[in-house]
């Protein structure tokens, strides 16, 4: 888990983005399509066409991090957007990344009595 500190904005990238790029492709990319500062803080969510792999970009004052996950099954739940970005919140970006549809999370079983 990313320590995100409190006050942190996390933006998700709509679109589909190049996964060769790396860190600093992606900070140019913040830069340049999402007119946003790479290095303020906040962390940038990108995902690839097939949906399975996605990137963060985070500065964390001292430097950026590189994180990427891919799903070994099932894909990333992703606005239908073109462009742009969105924000969500720290907890949205955790269901995200475990796979859960993150606009609407959902119990999968709850208990039904205690013995």
């Amino acid at each position: 888990m990313i320590p995100i500190p409190s006050g942190c904005r996390v933006w998700i990238a709509m679109g589909h983005t190049d996964m060769r790029r790396g860190m600093q492709g992606l900070a140019l990319q913040v830069q340049e399509q999402l007119m946003r500062d790479p290095h303020a803080g906040d962390l940038y969510i990108f995902r690839g066409r097939r949906g399975d792999l996605a990137k963060i970009l985070w500065h964390d004052g001292v430097g950026l991090s590189l994180y990427a996950k891919r799903l070994d099954r099932g894909k990333f739940i992703w606005p239908s957007a073109k462009d742009g970005v969105v924000s969500i919140s720290a907890s949205q970006m955790a269901c995200m990344l475990e796979g859960v549809d993150w606009r609407n999370p959902q119990l999968t079983w709850r208990p039904t009595s205690a013995g």
